[in-house]
């Protein structure tokens, strides 16, 4: 088909499953890992230090051991269509793993945009795929411009989908017509929070603020704020205002010091604070901004339309919680992560489970927001893209 730049691979992947967890798929993304992390190029693309971390032998093995060891008796589906979302460049080498370990074949579509980190990974890839005959001919990578004719093709030959990018992109791919057995699974538009003990931030030697800082900082100011599980809206449990303005200060200083502050998100974040002037000023009690680099907007109240509220490049929402049955209250199948400080996240879950809430997916300690792995979204990748022999 004219138009699809094939990256990696070509128009004759194979669409024959392996078993979750073959030795050869192991052995390649531990050789990958390998490699990445002992390039010097590794340190400019922190997203992809991450996978080669996660990549790691050790590390599958012991996902291999969680999922039950040995015989898990399933295959792959078969051919695993991935649709990546654009604002996450990692992501699709993420999702390829994912479904690769689950036993299925694979074609890509990379996102449109140009990303250094992609064109990287891919060279990488492809020297490696020479080795490994039988992962080479079950992968593809491809880019191509937005084309309803491409879609609806590799979405016809799928066994299965990884549909990224939000509401519009999953209407979109679900209008094509796909087989009769082909399992989708989608990822999309969620809304995530984090939850901060004011009491503990108190109890935080300098040295110790400035490392949770950074790990705040990676949770939102790295991705922009617009990956799924950056925290839109920090809640406050133990409020106290010395302690809140004290940890402000030193993701203001972090943020400085690392953030690449672009003149569109600086306009971006003016305008926001103006639509929430006009149209959200029953929410709002007051506002700061810090040289454009922080804003800080504090909420009077929280309802079931809170979701609606949305920052990006260091705007922030926060609000003083009294307790847990409050924000319970409002909780629904929008919200994907809690990123959390000072709580006991045991506890947490085990209240969510009890109150039957139908959001939530992940409760994380604050820095751990990005580490996607096989469970995602609520979803075992691993079984899901695979099916069991009984």
């Amino acid at each position: 088909m004219k138009n699809i730049n094939y990256i990696i691979g070509n128009e004759n992947t194979i669409d024959t499953p392996l078993e979750p967890f073959s030795d050869c798929v192991i052995n390649f993304l531990n050789d990958v890992s390998s490699c990445l992390l002992k390039s010097s190029k590794i340190r400019e693309f922190t997203d992809l230090s991450a996978f080669a971390f996660w990549a790691r032998k050790a590390n599958i093995q012991n996902l291999k051991n969680l999922m039950g060891g040995g015989k898990i008796n399933r295959l792959g589906r078969g051919l695993c269509f991935h649709i990546a979302p654009s604002n996450i460049p990692v992501n699709s080498v993420f999702s390829y793993a994912f479904a690769l370990l689950a036993g299925c074949s694979n074609i890509v579509r990379l996102p449109s945009k140009d990303f250094p980190q992609v064109d990287f990974i891919c060279n990488f890839l492809k020297e490696f795929l020479k080795n490994y005959p039988e992962i080479e001919k079950r992968t593809a990578f491809v880019k191509y411009e937005k084309d309803d004719e491409i879609n609806a093709y590799f979405s016809s030959i799928a066994d299965c989908r990884m549909i990224w990018g939000g509401d519009k992109t999953i209407e979109l791919f679900k209008s094509y017509k796909t087989k009769p057995r082909c399992f989708d699974i989608t990822f999309p538009d969620r809304y995530s929070i984090a939850i901060i003990n004011a009491e503990e931030i108190k109890t935080l030697d300098e040295d110790k603020l400035k490392r949770f800082s950074i790990d705040f900082y990676n949770d939102t100011y790295l991705m922009d704020q617009n990956a799924c599980s950056s925290p839109q809206l920090i809640y406050w449990l133990n409020d106290n205002k010395t302690a809140r303005d004290k940890f402000w200060e030193f993701v203001y200083t972090c943020a400085k010091e690392k953030y690449n502050f672009q003149d569109a998100v600086s306009v971006d974040k003016y305008t926001k604070i103006c639509e929430d002037a006009i149209l959200n000023s029953d929410y709002i009690s007051n506002f700061q901004n810090v040289e454009n680099l922080l804003y800080r907007i504090e909420l009077n109240k929280i309802d079931e339309n809170i979701t609606e509220l949305r920052g990006n490049g260091g705007y922030f929402y926060e609000y003083s919680l009294k307790n847990y049955d409050e924000l319970f209250n409002i909780i629904n199948e929008k919200y994907q992560t809690i990123t959390y400080f000072g709580i006991n996240p045991e506890t947490l879950r085990n209240d969510i489970i009890k109150n039957n809430l139908k959001g939530i997916d992940r409760i994380v300690p604050i820095g751990k927001a990005m580490d996607i792995d096989v469970i995602w979204d609520g979803h075992n990748l691993i079984y899901e893209l695979s099916r069991e022999i009984v």
